[in-house]
């Protein structure tokens, strides 16, 4: 049986947000402070949108966004670790689940040339108009309270496991590695031989942490990680 990895994708595989990086793109590198000031909790893709939109109407098209989101730095280490996973594909099933775009991942995997890790990639559909404008749509809807309006990464997790030709027998082990507060949900889901992986420092490490102290511990083991060479030395371990 194969093992499954499950990525986040902003602060995970790349060093950064997308989302924040692409204002780079923007007149002086910043938004007007009425599109700032108007994102609600838990509605951060339409925000996005309207961040897109200003970017439309500031004359930015695709081809200065995808030189700008191609420069994005990827997390240390993390690109040894996906040729790594690469190498090994009759061992590794890995997917995305991110609450990025699907614009963005792409662009950013096929320059570094990495698209053929992934058997998939869950996140927001992003398409140009025909004015050139790059939009942004909801993965979905749910009924998760604790996960954003577009994204409940736990069901779209479960739902893949779920599909027939990924039934959960197939996979020995899920390693979920990942670094935000949407990440708490999905890897709630796992049970005592699965993994999860979050990034030293990061939200979703103190959340597990504060789970243990309020004696509401996951199933699954816990190993943190500060770069991609800490979870490449794992995943050695787990094939030998």
């Amino acid at each position: 049986m194969k093992f499954l990895l499950v990525f986040d994708f902003d602060h995970t595989i790349i060093d950064e947000n997308s989302d924040t990086w692409i204002v780079k793109c923007a007149p002086d590198a910043k938004l007007p402070d009425e599109i700032r000031n108007s994102y609600q909790k838990g509605r951060w893709t339409e925000y996005m949108g309207r961040v897109f939109r200003f970017l439309g109407d500031s004359g930015i098209r695709e081809e200065e966004m995808k030189r700008t989101m191609t420069m994005i730095p990827f997390t240390k280490g993390m690109k040894n670790l996906l040729e790594f996973v690469g190498k090994h594909k009759d061992v590794f099933d890995c997917i995305i689940i991110s609450d990025s775009n699907a614009i963005f991942i792409d662009w950013i995997l096929k320059a570094s040339n990495f698209c053929q890790v992934f058997n998939e990639v869950f996140t927001n559909p992003a398409s140009f108009d025909g004015c050139g404008y790059l939009t942004v749509e909801n993965f979905h809807a749910h009924n998760c309270a604790q996960c954003p309006v577009n994204l409940c990464k736990r069901k779209v997790l479960e739902e893949f496991l779920e599909s027939p030709s990924k039934q959960r027998m197939k996979y020995s082990q899920i390693l979920y590695i990942g670094d935000g507060g949407n990440d708490l949900c999905p890897v709630m889901c796992l049970k005592k031989d699965d993994v999860v992986m979050p990034r030293h420092g990061y939200r979703l490490q103190k959340m597990v942490s504060q789970l243990s102290q309020d004696l509401v511990p996951l199933e699954a083991s816990i190993v943190t990680w500060s770069s991609g060479i800490e979870i490449l030395a794992y995943l050695e371990l787990l094939i030998k």
